[in-house]
């Protein structure tokens, strides 16, 4: 009996590792691929994008489009320059106020005498012409009824002085007349005046030499827009 129980037991233990050395290295095998199969199809999985929410999210070229569009014209003015073109006139001699004006583009020349205080009672009025436009940067000039008559000038012949279209007589000059010469400031115009008070009318233009201030190099710069 015993002997025969010794032979089962040897061959279920037989049995066992025959089973077991079959079927293991396919467990195995088995395991390995679903394992494998498992990890592609993870790897395969695609990752889906979360839907954006356009109202949170608006697109941003858009945006940036309407502001240029909306913006475009904030910086532009409403309306063109309505400011009037205007010029600047110098108004001097037998006038209350002599000085620079700002008049209107197409002004006339009695508007500018007006600004200047208008005429002294010493003015040649009849000299002047008041009704011609003014232009920019011209002089304008009111010869006294002396003046007028030793120069024998007629009507608007000695209103505007500029450059040297024009010469200025030294003897019959006034102060504000003279300060037009290059050079000529207010303190030598006086000493013009009290020369000419002192010692007459000048003989020649190079007499004015003869001055305080008024040198061979302020002379030439003037010598040209002088006369006697």
């Amino acid at each position: 009996m015993y002997g025969r129980n010794k032979i089962k037991e040897t061959v279920h233990a037989c049995i066992v590792r025959f089973f077991t050395a079959a079927l293991f290295p396919a467990a195995v095998l088995f395991c390995s691929g679903c394992g494998g199969k498992t990890k592609d199809s993870f790897e395969e999985l695609p990752v889906s994008e979360a839907p954006r929410d356009s109202a949170e999210t608006p697109d941003v070229d858009s945006a940036l489009a309407e502001n240029a569009d909306s913006g475009s014209g904030e910086d532009e003015p409403e309306g063109g320059n309505d400011t009037a073109a205007t010029v600047f006139v110098y108004v001097c001699g037998a006038v209350n106020a002599p000085g620079v004006y700002e008049l209107a583009a197409g002004a006339r020349v009695f508007e500018a005498v007006a600004l200047a205080g208008g005429m002294t009672e010493e003015a040649s009025a009849e000299s002047v012409n008041q009704a011609r436009s003014v232009t920019d940067g011209e002089q304008i000039y009111v010869p006294t009824a002396d003046e007028a008559k030793a120069q024998g000038t007629g009507v608007g012949e000695n209103t505007v002085t500029e450059g040297t279209d024009k010469k200025i007589n030294i003897n019959t000059a006034g102060k504000e007349e003279l300060m037009t010469l290059t050079g000529i400031g207010e303190a030598k115009a006086q000493s013009i005046l009290d020369y000419r008070e002192e010692h007459g009318s000048f003989g020649s233009i190079e007499e004015l030499m003869q001055i305080e201030g008024i040198k061979e190099g302020v002379f030439n710069k003037i010598k040209q827009d002088i006369m006697i």
